[in-house]
């Protein structure tokens, strides 16, 4: 495609009374600062085209193409717990949906099963085109609208890794430097950031149309998220617990792929669910250095509500709240309904652990039929009493000599490992993060070779070994900051 993109209005067109028609903040000197051009081509658009002054005005919103409706999104959502009955798209735009891509990506399997294109639920089709920092909406509760170049290169960074990695996630098309100031502690340049998703869907959509006390809302809600998501359980005998049992297995293998990598998310709030099973809003993400359970990087998270090892309770929690939300279409009797909901989030334990003990034992070469099925666990034990780096660690293991790890590597080593399984599923390359901080200091010198670097993540690149290397000694406590 070398012009303006024809979008879908879906969203718009079945569910008005969740979306708002608005229009994006002007930017005085828009500027490409980061593309990713395969995703680009995927989506049927010329990465030529996307830098001329049009294309631009589609990545900012500020050129919508012909006959585009772009609308924030209403949502409510629990904050650190706490309810909030009317977030919504505050500072972003939901610009329309693709419906067609150049590689046929958005179609199904001859049985209409999930096509794993890293990360995208394809299965009813089409993907989101969301802005970022876009400006002021009817949702803004005060905040300015716009956001800071630094975490929108974050989320750019950290979502390409995702992906590469294998984890479901919504990705970054661009971000653009909009030649405004936003003004935080200090003032800073601004950016916009042009994010795709199957959807954005949220638990905290759910809650807000819930709240609206309109049982059709709900019911077309529902409807819309089960064609675009979970086609296959529309023609069950109970679609809508069908639905929700989807969401809950697709959350459960999510989560666990996210402690698998040693990925924290920060803040998992329920307005950062998506039904779609994709991981969304990268605020104070960030990979474990030293493994630690108790890890915590956001630096309003004083409670550690959102820790490593806390993510799957968390996780179960939000999807309770999605469960309370969608009561009335399970059954006509609320006990019921509850017992039904009860059941289905009791499937999630199951799901979560299967994912997460088999991808442990493949980062250490075995499968679930190991003589030895705890030894996975143990040596998270002595990972976490030895402060090993999470990441480098699985990698270096095979040639481990540590005295503390003798006994353990004993054991493993008659097992009979497969090394090429490992090489296989740990990663050689993750953002470290204070990699990310070099890039989002000086992104003009680094952040190409970062990405580069992780977008191939378990292929050793020549030249590249400081970007393997744990975080320097002296390093201390990491904090990262939602950026608004």
């Amino acid at each position: 495609m070398t012009g303006a993109p024809q979008l879908d209005h879906r969203f718009a067109r079945d569910l008005p009374e969740l979306a708002v028609a608005w229009r994006a903040a002007p930017t005085p000197a828009p500027r490409i600062l980061a593309l990713d051009e395969a995703l680009a081509a995927e989506l049927g658009l010329d990465p030529a085209w996307l830098r001329t002054p049009d294309g631009l005005g589609l990545l900012t919103g500020t050129i919508p193409p012909e006959g585009s409706q772009p609308v924030a999104q209403a949502y409510a959502g629990h904050q650190f717990g706490g309810y909030s009955p009317r977030l919504g798209d505050g500072r972003a735009l939901l610009m329309g949906e693709f419906t067609t891509t150049n590689d046929g990506a958005f179609t199904t399997t001859d049985d209409g099963g999930f096509i794993d294109d890293g990360g995208f639920a394809t299965r009813g089709g089409g993907r989101d085109l969301h802005l970022k920092g876009s400006g002021r909406t009817p949702f803004a509760r005060g905040g300015d609208g716009l956001a800071a170049v630094g975490p929108m290169l974050r989320e750019y960074i950290v979502s390409r890794a995702m992906h590469a990695l294998g984890i479901p996630t919504t990705r970054a098309l661009a971000v653009v430097a909009t030649g405004g100031t936003v003004y935080r502690e200090t003032p800073l340049p601004g950016a916009v950031l042009a994010r795709v998703a199957a959807s954005h869907l949220r638990v905290g959509t759910f809650q807000y149309a819930r709240a609206t006390d309109d049982p059709d809302l709900l019911r077309r809600l529902a409807d819309h998220a089960i064609a675009r998501h979970y086609p296959e359980v529309a023609g069950s005998d109970r679609p809508y617990l069908d639905f929700y049992r989807a969401v809950v297995a697709r959350q459960a293998d999510l989560i666990a792929r996210w402690m698998l990598t040693g990925f924290v998310h920060g803040v998992m709030n329920t307005d950062n669910m998506t039904i779609s099973g994709e991981t969304i809003d990268y605020g104070p993400c960030a990979f474990l250095d030293v493994f630690d359970p108790a890890t915590v990087f956001s630096s309003i998270d004083e409670g550690g509500r959102y820790a490593y090892r806390n993510q799957p309770a968390i996780a179960q929690w939000n999807l309770a709240r999605l469960a309370e939300a969608l009561l009335p279409l399970l059954a006509t009797e609320q006990s019921k309904a509850v017992t039904l909901a009860t059941d289905a989030l009791a499937e999630f334990a199951g799901i979560y652990e299967t994912t997460w003990h088999t991808g442990l034992l493949a980062k250490i070469g075995l499968t679930p039929e190991t003589e030895e099925p705890k030894i996975a666990f143990e040596l998270l034990e002595l990972m976490h009493q030895e402060k090993s780096d999470f990441t480098s660690f699985f990698r270096r293991l095979p040639d481990l000599s540590d005295e503390p790890f003798t006994p353990w590597l004993q054991r493993w080593r008659a097992l009979g490992p497969d090394i090429s399984l490992m090489n296989r599923t740990n990663p050689i390359y993750i953002p470290r993060n204070h990699l990310v901080e070099e890039a989002l200091a000086d992104p003009g010198t680094h952040l190409d070779t970062l990405v580069e670097t992780i977008s191939s993540p378990f292929q050793e690149k020549d030249g590249r070994t400081r970007y393997s290397e744990a975080a320097p000694p002296g390093s201390g406590i990491y904090r990262t900051f939602c950026g608004t």
